[in-house]
């Protein structure tokens, strides 16, 4: 009977090894974990785009030193290059728009991830659940303390509707200034007689139910619907 024998090559084997598959899928799992929270926020780096940049740090940290080989004692050069890839894939995240700037706690995040990764990579296990976990209390606990406290400013889209649109305007106008907020408008139409304007507002929790009552008491507006701002962090 012919019994098939396998050969695995040097590099075959490292991949193989319980270390390397448990420093590669630890950072799979760590960086898979913060991407839920961000799909669950619905946001462009979600759960796949976590979990790979994790991977990709945890074996660049790793081949670093394999690439420095053993006569050479800067076994990090490859590793330390991952913080400046890094910062160049965080700045395209961050979005700036009027007076807006979008997507700096994703910034910050993949940042944070990329540091998971790398201590994966360097078999620091506690050091990279122990960040992972200040990373999602910081992500969803922080961020609802902020936003119960009032310091959080949450941006809302407002879309007011009406029949006169002179009317409608000198409506929102006027509400706004009572409250010192600047109009910021994003789209506005007409159809068929009936009006429709849309606009931004950064503000707390509390204001923003101070402007939803006082633009639906006004007799200009014969519908206000209010939407969470996809953008918002």
């Amino acid at each position: 009977m012919f019994v098939p024998q396998f050969r695995f090559s040097q590099i075959d084997q490292e991949l193989l090894s319980t270390g390397t598959a448990a420093r590669l899928l630890t950072a799979c799992l760590l960086g898979g974990i913060v991407g839920i929270e961000r799909e669950r926020r619905h946001k462009a780096a979600g759960l796949r785009t976590n979990l790979l940049l994790c991977l990709a740090c945890a074996f660049f940290t790793m081949l670093s030193a394999v690439l420095a080989g053993d006569g050479n004692p800067d076994k990090g050069r490859v590793a330390s290059n991952i913080v400046q890839g890094i910062g160049f894939l965080g700045a395209g995240i961050i979005l700036h728009s009027r007076d807006r700037v979008m997507g700096l706690t994703s910034a910050a995040t993949i940042f944070v991830v990329a540091s998971i990764g790398m201590a994966c990579g360097a078999g620091l296990y506690v050091e990279a659940v122990l960040a992972t976990f200040v990373t999602l209390v910081a992500l969803s606990f922080v961020g609802y303390i902020e936003s119960r406290a009032g310091w959080k400013h949450i941006t809302m889209l407002y879309e007011v509707r009406g029949s006169d649109q002179k009317a409608l305007f000198v409506c929102v106008l006027s509400v706004l200034d009572r409250m010192s907020i600047r109009l910021d408008v994003i789209d506005r139409d007409s159809m068929d007689g009936f009006e429709r304007i849309v606009f931004a507002v950064p503000a707390s929790r509390k204001r923003h139910s101070e402007l939803i009552r006082e633009l639906r008491d006004s007799a200009a507006t014969e519908q206000v619907v209010v939407f969470r701002d996809p953008e918002e962090e």
